[in-house]
């Protein structure tokens, strides 16, 4: 349930300057920015432990101008950064946000990494699709479990306070828009108010509200959804009931390879350097290197829902260095032939048809002709056994509109104002992947999470302070 009821007359019997609804990266991000800052804050967390969406990614952030960077000789800019995304996103975005964000995304890195000593590392070797350089930082693992534990280190070390198993129900609010607390509900079906200064929504998307789905992505109504259950859409439907404006609510990030029926992520590393994806027939059906996110629906329309990503030993090396791809071999979803006709016949491909494609790939690599589908298959090695596939499916991994915000991560009215003393960061605010499946760039959603998390831990803190000091 989803309530925003007149404060007047409720009491709190505690009251924090900075709550926090929602302890993925960006709640955990807010939650360090905010201490920071001086003030005291506290988390509020439905589960059992804080994970979220982030839990389930590969924990990748991209952020530009980082000591790691430097470190590795890479030169990147904000400028550079922001470019990639507005291409990406067809000039779709606020350029005023891009440019925000991008600037502020080393710094949030650096005071990350250096400052709160999670363990985050360049990743190199492997661009994905556009970026022009080596931005993504992440766990060794490329897990977004290890994100998430190297953050709730940081927010243990500081000694932050997150309460879990506690669902927030209701907002309290003045007739402006002033949220003065909140309701939760514990698993014994108790309930508990708490009392705030300034309110920060990190609690995500709504990718996993199948009714808000299908009124938002009508084309991914009834998808598999790969997100976490909690994305309800609770801060989207506050912020409405509260009067904020939102943006790109059509927007979302799918991904086109979705181990299937296993459910493991499959990194899209083995399609940016070197693999391709066949369907049923043996015959690819698209350019995979335009992007994970719009290849989610292109393998939803083939036959099954389904596609095999193909690749050699080479790619199944990179692809180990992935916690994930890890679980998937082990789960048996990886099949591996010595030759191509072998493989065929282990996933029931046609064989003929997949050594067509195999061939031609060939071609393309050595120069021979233009792909079809418009990908450069030049400068990376032909694939040469044996060889391996696994089974995908696409799917809905998270939505990428929601509530308006400023730079400073307020929350907005439709007429510009921002509410009093709401922020929102991550999923719960609009990201940069402008207005549909073909704008999300890789690592958009931790960088939303991330320097949206710490711009609106700040602007909390900030808040509470001036709250305080009149």
């Amino acid at each position: 349930m989803n309530r925003v009821l007149p404060a007047a007359g409720v009491e709190f019997p505690l009251q924090v300057p900075v709550l926090i609804i929602g302890g993925g990266a960006c709640g955990l991000t807010a939650a360090l920015a905010a201490h920071d800052a001086g003030v005291e804050v506290l988390v509020l967390e439905r589960d059992p432990s804080p994970s979220g969406s982030t839990a389930m990614s590969s924990g990748m952030i991209p952020a530009a101008g980082t000591d790691l960077q430097h470190q590795s000789g890479v030169v990147d800019s904000a400028e550079l950064m922001a470019a990639d995304i507005q291409a990406k996103a067809h000039g779709e975005n606020d350029p005023a946000m891009v440019a925000a964000i991008c600037a502020a995304s080393g710094a949030t890195l650096d005071w990350l990494v250096q400052h709160h000593h999670v363990p985050l590392t360049l990743v190199e070797g492997f661009l994905y699709p556009g970026h022009s350089v080596a931005r993504m930082h992440a766990p060794v693992s490329r897990s977004g479990a290890d994100l998430i534990a190297g953050l709730l280190a940081a927010t243990n070390a500081a000694g932050i306070d997150i309460v879990c198993n506690a669902t927030v129900t209701t907002l309290f609010a003045d007739p402006d828009g002033r949220v003065r607390g909140v309701a939760l509900q514990r698993p014994d079906g108790n309930e508990e108010r708490i009392g705030c200064a300034a309110l920060v929504l990190a609690c995500s998307g709504f990718g996993g509200n199948a009714e808000l789905v299908a009124r938002h992505i009508p084309e991914m109504a009834g998808a598999l959804y790969y997100g976490h259950a909690g994305n309800r859409g609770d801060a989207l439907l506050w912020g409405e009931l509260l009067g904020a404006a939102t943006h790109h609510l059509g927007a979302y990030q799918g991904h086109g390879s979705l181990a299937a029926p296993h459910a493991i992520l499959i990194t899209w590393a083995l399609m940016v350097e070197g693999g391709f994806q066949v369907n049923a027939r043996g015959e690819r059906f698209s350019c995979e290197h335009d992007g994970y996110s719009e290849q989610a629906m292109r393998v939803i329309q083939q036959p099954g829902s389904v596609a095999w990503n193909i690749y050699d030993e080479r790619l199944h090396r990179l692809g180990l260095d992935f916690g994930d791809y890890r679980e998937a071999v082990e789960a048996g979803a990886v099949k591996s032939a010595p030759d191509i006709a072998a493989l065929a016949a282990s996933c029931g491909l046609p064989g003929e048809a997949l050594a067509a494609t195999l061939a031609e790939t060939r071609r393309l690599v050595a120069g021979e002709g233009q792909d079809r589908f418009g990908r450069d298959f030049t400068g990376k090695p032909p694939l040469a056994g044996p060889f391996h596939a696994v089974k995908v499916t696409g799917a809905l991994f998270h939505t990428q509109g929601g509530l308006a915000i400023d730079s400073e991560a307020r929350v907005l009215r439709s007429d510009g104002t921002a509410l009093p003393n709401l922020f929102a960061g991550g999923g719960a605010a609009c990201g940069l992947s402008g207005q549909g499946r073909d704008g999300y760039l890789s690592g958009n959603g931790l960088l939303a999470a991330t320097v949206l998390g710490a711009k609106a831990g700040r602007s909390a803190a900030d808040y509470s302070n001036l709250v305080s000091d009149t």
